[in-house]
């Protein structure tokens, strides 16, 4: 009794056991269980014991082991198993930053910065991990991140324009052209880096560039050669086309492109153009002083180019701004002193044109009269030295028909000759082969006759040869069996046929017919009749 009493509270300890066990089984999966979907992920907040309490986390920190707080630790996707009365869970969606975007994160947590600045250094996690509240100094490239909503936010950026007058400050994700560079603008000091506030020397190539808009701007420098220039406008009809006098110079309008009195009281107009860029070491400065390219040329290629040709320019006559020597030396004046200015501003200089003087008429008419008149007669000078030429070109032409018709002539005569003499090589030749055939038939026929009689000698021999050899092979099978009696008994003993059965028996001298009946099984003897 007492061990059938003993087995069934076993069985019910066991049945218990399996209770308690598939309670706790559902307990864990409908009410502890969490699933994070793909693209997402688990945030955990402990709440603390239900009885006992334990210390908070401080403010703007996350909390420990132990601490009521905000975890830093996050879980991925899958299915996790949390008690909902110890942890507050939280599904939250990551960051995904798109091509084209950047990340811009302020950490939420940890100590606070000193008076003045608002950028950390470090990253979202591991041992490089921001210990500070602000904005971090690294930016986040196109991916996907799971960070704790808590501690950090994330603020999406593509590309920002910023204007300050004519001049764009870019920042974001930043695209740099081939041509251009990019010249950075620091808004506070990068200690790591050893950079100061303000525009850098080094300057950004072409290319992709993610750009933190709390920490730099871009200015974006066309580098390379640009044009500018300065022309007078001219006058027009009703049409809109240009009009010009009647020695074909166009009529200009009054008081414009670069306009000044020569030494001897005329009204000078001019067109100059200037060849003029940025290389990319001093595009920093380019920015420092002027801004942008619009304001370098607005303010220095323009005014410059106006002022260099007056002062050059007026210093001259209007006869010597038409004449081609002392209008040489007026444009190499121009550029040399458009060189040194420019250079003295970091600008390179390429070229510096004056493409058109318009002088007066009543000082260039006479002028140009007299320049045609010389033009004229250099003309006609011209035109005799090419008549000259012409006759000597209509004689050496006739020198070269000459030549060719004698070397034709001689042509065909060492044609002929060579054809002679190969006709003549041909038959010596041809008399040569036939002896040598001869020659070769008579030996060849000798050759014959040598060989008939050799190979009559070398027949006899063979057969003279082969009886020699028969006889001799006979000789020594003699020899071999001793007497010429035993070799024929060995003759004959081969060619007696194979299918011969012989027997042998033995008797005494006298009695073989005594012993026939002993020998009687042995010989295939009749029996006789009875």
């Amino acid at each position: 009794m007492s061990l059938r009493r003993h087995k069934s509270w076993i069985g019910l300890a066991f049945s218990g056991l399996w209770i308690l066990g598939g309670l706790y089984f559902a307990f864990l999966w409908f009410f502890c269980r969490v699933y994070v979907p793909e693209g997402h992920s688990l945030q955990l907040r402990y709440k603390g014991p239900l009885v006992l309490t334990a210390p908070e986390a401080e403010p703007n920190r996350l909390a420990g082991d132990g601490e009521v707080g905000v975890r830093a630790k996050m879980m991925g996707p899958g299915r996790h198993f949390y008690n909902p009365i110890y942890w507050q869970r939280n599904v939250v969606p990551d960051t995904v930053i798109l091509p084209g975007e950047i990340g811009v994160v302020t950490c939420k947590v940890g100590e606070s910065l000193p008076k003045g600045e608002f950028l950390v250094d470090g990253d979202l996690d591991g041992d490089n991990q921001a210990t500070q509240r602000g904005i971090l100094r690294k930016v986040f490239g196109p991916g996907r991140y799971r960070a704790n909503p808590y501690a950090y936010e994330f603020k999406i950026v593509k590309r920002e324009v910023k204007r300050y007058g004519n001049q764009e400050k870019n920042s974001g994700w930043v695209e740099i052209p081939t041509g251009y560079v990019g010249v950075v603008t620091l808004q506070t000091n990068n200690e790591q880096a050893g950079l100061q506030k303000g525009v850098q020397s080094k300057v950004l190539q072409p290319g992709l560039y993610p750009v933190n808009p709390n920490e730099q701007q871009i200015d974006i420098i066309n580098v390379g050669y640009n044009e500018s220039s300065i022309e007078v406008q001219k006058q027009v009809d009703a049409q809109g086309n240009p009009m010009h006098d009647e020695h074909g110079e166009p009529l200009a309008t009054l008081d414009t492109g670069i306009n000044f009195p020569s030494n001897d009281g005329f009204d000078i107009q001019l067109d100059f153009s200037a060849i003029w860029g940025v290389m990319p070491e001093n595009a920093a400065q380019i920015v420092r002083v002027f801004g942008n390219l619009d304001a370098v040329e607005q303010k220095v290629i323009e005014p410059q180019s106006e002022s260099i040709c007056r002062n050059n320019g007026s210093k001259m006559g209007a006869i010597e701004l038409l004449i081609g020597e002392t209008r040489e030396q007026f444009q190499t004046d121009v550029s040399e002193d458009f060189q040194s200015v420019l250079s003295e501003k970091e600008i390179s200089m390429l070229y510096g044109l004056v493409r058109h003087i318009y002088i007066p008429k009543n000082v260039r008419e006479p002028i140009q009269k007299g320049y045609v008149s010389d033009e004229l007669k250099l003309t006609r000078d011209e035109e005799t030295k090419t008549a000259r030429i012409e006759a000597d070109l209509r004689e050496a032409e006739r020198k070269v028909d000459l030549e060719a018709e004698r070397v034709q002539v001689d042509t065909e005569r060492l044609r002929a000759g060579v054809l002679a003499e190969g006709e003549k090589k041909a038959k010596e030749i041809a008399a040569e082969t036939g002896r040598l055939i001869a020659q070769i038939d008579r030996e060849t026929a000798e050759l014959d006759a040598q060989r008939s009689v050799l190979l009559g000698r070398a027949s006899a021999e063979a057969k003279q040869m082969a009886a020699e050899a028969t006889a001799d092979k006979f000789r020594l099978a003699v020899q071999a069996f001793g007497s010429p009696s035993a070799f024929n008994k060995w003759e004959f003993a081969e060619q007696l046929p194979t299918s011969l059965d012989l027997k042998m028996f033995y008797a005494g001298e006298g009695t073989l017919w005594t012993d026939l009946e002993s020998v009687q099984p042995t010989l295939p003897l009749k029996s006789a009749p009875k």
